[in-house]
């Protein structure tokens, strides 16, 4: 566990960090199992720095920061996303974990639970009940993760990556 972690909110002005942040941890986690050109694909319209600029001041999304011992860079965020759930969510006033993503170099030091933990503090003070996700059904690890944080299996969507048809899990728990 790491010594100190600090959680805040994205800033508007920190669009280009969080897009790096985003490409590089999303293809440290998925670039071994995918094709490049899918990869690339889905990095170019998913991290630009446009897009993630659209996402930071769209009043739907929250995005969460993570520095550890006090570095200049994060080193994980996380993003929820108010809106239309998938049709798999069956609780009551959900929010959604659209991201939760981690440096591989601190994985195992407290980040990503920090991060989780923010995520339902601030599902908490923002009224909400229910906090749903998706996660590739191959990412066993993200699973395991999402298990022990209470999140159970409720169905199931596809998620593209690229041109590649992908089934994601949709996970859920109460944020209590």
């Amino acid at each position: 566990m790491s010594e100190h972690l600090a959680i805040r909110h994205a800033r508007n002005e920190e669009a280009e960090t969080l897009a790096i942040l985003a490409a590089r941890t999303f293809r440290d986690a998925f670039a071994a199992d995918n094709t490049p050109t899918d990869m690339e694909r889905y990095l170019q319209g998913a991290f630009s720095i446009e897009q993630v600029q659209t996402e930071l001041i769209d009043i739907n999304n929250t995005f969460l920061l993570a520095f550890i011992d006090g570095a200049a860079e994060p080193s994980g965020y996380a993003k929820l996303r108010v809106g239309k759930p998938d049709a798999n969510v069956r609780g009551p006033d959900p929010i959604e974990i659209e991201r939760l993503y981690v440096d591989q170099a601190v994985i195992g030091k407290g980040v990503g639970a920090g991060l989780m933990r923010a995520c339902l503090d601030e599902a908490i003070a923002k009224g909400y009940c229910t906090v749903w996700l998706g996660v590739w059904e191959q990412n066993l690890q993200a699973i395991r993760f999402y298990e022990r944080w209470g999140f159970e299996k409720v169905g199931n969507h596809i998620f593209m990556l690229g041109t590649d048809q992908q089934r994601d899990l949709i996970m859920q728990r109460s944020v209590h």
